[in-house]
């Protein structure tokens, strides 16, 4: 995930979050580089643990998962957690790749692409994760990255 935001950093030449939503007004960055776009949206399933990505969850086949340890206000702050995690990488995905216009619109888009992500698709196997992420997206987020640092 780090080498996505680099990219970003170096991209525009800026930290700041707004600064990468003002830069974004007269154009959306997801646009030009929509490949670009489905490996963050990869990265950030993965790392909020939604489905297609939620391993911690497919033990509820087995005893019920992390139902059988946490009750009451322990589980409902695991959920909490969960989708407070999904809000945010909504809006600082809003931020980086979607522009000035209609930031609330694209917010809830996004949070709504999570759940019905959710809804709709089967769980990967652990090895097609790993897979994924050593053989694909950390070669595509280095190259990208040696590539802006070698442009500009």
């Amino acid at each position: 995930m780090i080498f996505f935001i680099l990219f970003f950093v170096y991209f525009h030449c800026f930290y700041d979050l707004a600064v990468f939503y003002f830069i974004q007004v007269g154009y959306m960055f997801f646009v030009f580089s929509f490949v670009f776009f489905v490996g963050w949206l990869f990265v950030i399933f993965s790392e909020t643990n939604r489905s297609p990505f939620d391993f911690s969850e497919g033990e509820s086949e087995l005893v019920s998962g992390f139902n059988v340890e946490f009750g009451g206000g322990g589980f409902s702050l695991i959920f909490i957690c969960e989708y407070g995690m999904v809000i945010f990488m909504a809006f600082f995905s809003v931020c980086l790749f979607g522009g000035a216009s209609f930031f609330f619109f694209k917010f809830l888009f996004l949070s709504f692409f999570f759940v019905w992500v959710r809804c709709c698709f089967p769980r990967y196997r652990y090895d097609l994760l790993i897979y994924s992420a050593w053989e694909v997206l950390l070669p595509f987020s280095l190259f990208f990255l040696l590539f802006c640092l070698g442009v500009f």
